[in-house]
This record gives C-alpha cells, structure tokens and sequence, in this order.
C-alpha cells in the first residue's frame, strides 16, 4: 500500500528528529537504577525534564518511597483521548557485557545499554512524538498522555495504582510503547507466579522413617506441573499459543543430615488472553490436593504472588488499522499484526480499564531485552516516535479541526 501521509501530518513528522529522540534515549539509559530492588527516581528525573522543557503537563506520584509514576500530558478538546504507556523500570544488568551498561553509547547505528529496547528508547520516542505535536499546533479531538510507570519488570505495581487512582481517564485507545520491531501487536499473554509450599517433619538422616520428606513432596509438585504444562500445549491460542507451567525455583532442606521440613516449589504460569489467574490458581490447587501429599502427613498450601493479564484486541478495531498503517507511513516495516508470548502492563488497561490495547514499539523482546549488550537500533526511535505522532493525529484529530496554538 502506498504512503497516505497528508501534508499537515508531514508538517508534524518534519519535527520529529533523529538528534531529539536519540538525545532523549542517551540520557535515559544513563540514568543508572534497576528493578529488583526498585530504582526508577533517576530516570524517572530525567524523563520529566525531558517533558517539562518540551512544555507538556507533568505530574508524578509516588507509588512507593522513591518510585514515583510519571503523567505528561498534551491536552486536547473533550473526548476520549490516547495513552501511550511506558514503564521506567529495567531489570538487573547481569553479566556478559562489553560495554558499560548504563554507558548510552551509540555505534553503528544503534544505542547500546540496559534499558535501551526494553524500554527507554520507546519512552524517548513517545517524548518526541508528543513534542512534536504540540510544536505543531493542530487541535486534537481528545488529550495525549504518556504513562510511564514503576515495576512492570515485577508486579505491575505502578500501572496498577495508576488505574486504582482513577488516573486513567477517559481513552479511546492504548498504545504500550514496549519493543515489537515496530510491529503492531494485538494479543498477547498475561502471567502469573503460583508458590507452593510443603510442610513436613525435620528428623534424623540416620532414621528418616522418624521425619516426613517435604522434599519428595515437592517432586511430586514439580512432576504434576510438568504434565500440566504438557497438557496445556494441546490447546494453543491462534496468535500467542498455548498457555504454560515452568518450575522457576525448588528451595529446601537445611542440611544433609536432616530430613526437610520444608519444600517450597515457585512456578511461572503465562496466561492466555481473558485467562483469569484465579481459575489457575484453582486448578492447580486442586491437582496438587489430588497427589495425596496429605495422606502423607504432609501440608501443603498455594498461593498465586503476582498475576499480570493478558489481552486481544479485534484485528478489525480502529486502533489496530490506524496503528497499523501508521507504522508503513512512518517508514516502518509493512507486516500483518500478531501476537506476543511476553506479557506487559496493557493487560492491566485493557482488563480493569476496558481500552482496548496495542503493543508497538522499537527494538526487539526477542534479541535484545533482558540481555547483555542490550541495543536499539536508532532508525527504530526515530520510526516509533513518528508513528505514535500519526496515531494520535488520525485517531484524535476531526475531519474539520484546524491549527491550535501558534
């Protein structure tokens, strides 16, 4: 399909530059701080510079000590307006790297550090897109927000206060600026963490027939979730797949010589969209009470420590179309829509919100995130932030409205 860019649409990505938005990244990913334990002050500091000296409505909130959710808003008239949604968190560097990890050095084309896909750089461009709107003066039919919120590499606290605080508003559609390739993503899985915790009697190694072997307990939870996993992959979703178990972590026992009174098994459980983690946590409940473990003088209780949704939107909803065809216009690639097997915090907006959601953003999940030597390609912030510019124009702009502040 051809370019359908309109001339006062070209006048809005004509402000859109490759200096801005790599500046605006550089400075993000040095902004050292990584999630656990929880340190996204700096650059939440850096982002609201950025908006305050662009002129955009900033606020923040503070979600925790030192972790504050940040607000920047461009406003519209009174209709529904279009949340670009980030987070500010990174997870921790690890090791492997080449390169100092918050060094924000470009090379070849890209920007290189923690945080750099996943997902400073598609903050920076959402920063430039807003900008540039309001440089360019054109009446919008609804305000533009930028969201950008703590712990999305945790427990989804900060989306999740953003939406029990009412900050919401009213929004006619969310794009999660996280990294797909710039390819519009319409479903996506949700996940869960389940614990589960074996109780049964320290004793002697020397007379184990005096304890109860919490240890053994936990394989049999371990092996049970295994074939639940199994299961699951006979039943996959058309664009993420199928649901999952994975057995994250085993922990018991206090020494060689005793027999454990504790066995506690942490399992990672990816959700399908619409999927709701109380009836996982039901199942899997009910499965593990099955085993017999009790019978055998064991305790064992489950509990569900953090659940992020999953989403769909209609591949035929306006949002998905103009995002879409937004991408190609802004000299993106021109690839169909699909799913994603990671989860984020649009499930939150999509399920407790009731907004319908789009994942869209620069550099790639798959290559790049959660990885040493962490990039982004710098055409990609560029490609992004023009895109999101044109989501807000056609989504938010009337056929008879006409330039706004000079």
């Amino acid at each position: 399909m051809a370019p359908r860019v309109t001339a006062a649409e070209q006048a809005v990505l004509d402000l859109i530059t490759i200096d801005e938005v790599r500046d605006i990244a550089v400075e993000l990913v040095r902004a050292v701080g990584q999630n656990p334990p929880g340190e996204e002050q700096a650059t939440v500091d850096v982002l609201e510079r950025a908006c305050r000296t662009r002129g955009l409505q900033v606020t923040t909130t503070d979600v925790a000590p030192g972790r504050p959710n940040l607000s920047a808003v461009l406003p519209g008239g009174d209709g529904p307006g279009l949340l670009l949604l980030g987070h500010t968190d990174v997870v921790p560097v690890g090791d492997g790297w080449s390169v100092a990890p918050f060094c924000g050095e470009v090379s070849g084309g890209r920007l290189f550090g923690r945080g750099s896909a996943d997902m400073k750089g598609g903050l920076a461009a959402c920063v430039a897109a807003v900008s540039a709107l309001d440089r360019a003066g054109i009446a919008l039919t609804g305000n533009v927000e930028l969201a950008a919120v703590v712990d999305e590499e945790e427990t989804g606290r900060g989306v999740r206060h953003h939406l029990d605080t009412g900050a919401l508003g009213d929004v006619a559609g969310c794009v999660v600026a996280e990294p797909t390739d710039l390819q519009t993503i319409i479903a996506a899985r949700g996940d869960s963490y389940v614990e589960i915790v074996v109780t049964g009697r320290a004793a002697h190694s020397g007379n184990p027939a005096d304890g109860i072997n919490a240890i053994y307990g936990g394989a049999s939870v371990v092996a049970e979730i295994e074939r639940i996993d199994r299961e699951l992959a006979n039943d996959a979703h058309p664009l993420v797949g199928a649901a999952t178990w994975s057995v994250g972590k085993v922990h018991g026992g206090t020494g060689t010589s005793t027999v454990p009174a504790e066995c506690v098994v942490t399992a990672d459980r990816r959700l399908l969209p619409g999927e709701a983690g109380a009836d996982v946590l039901a199942d899997v409940t009910a499965r593990v009470a099955a085993l017999g473990l009790a019978e055998r003088g064991m305790r064992v209780d489950v509990r569900m420590t953090m659940e992020m949704p999953g989403f769909e939107t209609p591949a035929d909803h306006r949002l998905v179309t103009v995002s879409r065809e937004a991408v190609r216009d802004a000299g993106g690639p021109d690839v169909p829509v699909a799913g994603w097997t990671a989860a984020c915090d649009g499930g939150f907006i999509a399920r407790d919100g009731h907004v319908p959601v789009v994942v869209l953003g620069p550099g790639s999940v798959a290559t790049q995130a959660h990885r040493a030597d962490e990039s982004v390609p710098l055409d990609d912030l560029l490609t992004a932030a023009r895109t999101y510019a044109l989501c807000a124009l056609r989504l938010l702009r009337s056929e008879v409205s006409g330039p706004g502040r000079p």
